[in-house]
């Protein structure tokens, strides 16, 4: 997974961009339609949503699901693997911090 985001017109596959909009934290972050959380994250410049008991960061690690450490909130569900979600137009993610884990 790449934290750039190559435009529809210069993809080979020819796909057409439609911009979405979801909120992170609050914030308003712009995304394109098909891109996962990580995915809109990633091109946000946000590389790490977390951090894991010592205090290091954690975002995306293995980027197919199986680790965990990518794990937001979207609207009321807990635990969503960002890597995994498709980023839906009008999402509400936040990130999750080491308090609430337990």
């Amino acid at each position: 997974m790449s934290p750039r985001l190559v435009p529809g017109g210069t993809d080979r596959v020819r796909r057409r961009d439609r911009p979405i909009r979801l909120t992170v934290d609050g914030e308003p972050v712009s995304g394109v339609d098909g891109q996962t959380i990580a995915g809109v994250l990633l091109a946000a410049g946000r590389t790490a949503w977390r951090t894991d008991p010592a205090g290091e960061p954690r975002g995306v690690f293995c980027g197919i699901g199986a680790c965990f450490d990518c794990v937001v909130t979207v609207g009321a569900e807990r635990d969503v693997r960002a890597c995994r979600r498709r980023a839906r137009d009008g999402d509400e993610v936040r990130t999750q911090a080491r308090a609430e884990d337990r």
